[in-house]
């Protein structure tokens, strides 16, 4: 057999959709890999070709199954595909299922109230979920303590009042229930302003 019959061992010939400086690109991303070859990078390109076109393929399938075909692929086509399909369920996580804004509210509230999270009024959020939070001024000693909601035994009458609610919330979380703490007992020094000469 003469020699010029075999042909010459070289690199993989062909053509490729996704341009290949790019692929080399993406690959050299990767901290995992230090170098990668030309003819590995083109089937890398030639495996991510394929696969766009296996995920379009199933994605497609999906919008002719409606009953009201259409011309364009959209991305809740492709969340079903990926759903559907047990060759593309590793997808699961990258192409979710969009869900509206509705359907998490109900199910945050399913949840709350399963937690025991409901005692709130509809539409009224704290941070947290547990109630508000003040501080209060002890007059007994002077020191100031934290308050939740649902320990308050003298806050209730305050809470009744709507106008103290909405001065309480205007303070935020330096609230207290009286405007400054008393003096202790037998204090006489006073801790006002002295002037400077």
């Amino acid at each position: 057999m003469p020699s010029s019959a075999i042909p010459p061992r070289g690199d993989t010939t062909g053509t490729s959709q996704l341009p290949l400086s790019r692929v080399k690109r993406l690959i050299a991303l990767d901290p995992d890999i230090a170098a990668c070859s030309n003819p590995a990078a083109f089937l890398i390109a030639l495996a991510t070709e394929s696969f766009i076109q296996h995920l379009s393929t199933s994605a497609h399938s999906v919008v002719r199954s409606e009953r009201k075909p259409r011309k364009n692929i959209q991305y809740r086509d492709l969340a079903a595909a990926v759903a559907r399909m047990d060759t593309l369920e590793f997808l699961s996580d990258v192409v979710p299922r969009t869900v509206t804004f509705k359907e998490v509210k109900a199910k945050k509230a399913r949840e709350g109230k399963e937690n025991g999270e409901a005692g709130l009024d509809a539409g009224q959020t704290t941070l947290g979920g547990k109630g508000f939070e003040a501080v209060v001024a002890d007059s007994q000693n002077g020191r100031r303590e934290s308050l939740q909601a649902d320990d308050t035994e003298n806050a209730d009458d305050e809470d009744a009042d709507p106008e103290r609610q909405l001065q309480m919330e205007s303070q935020g979380a330096r609230t207290s229930f009286e405007s400054e703490p008393k003096p202790k007992k037998g204090r006489t020094d006073d801790d006002g302003d002295v002037e400077m000469s």
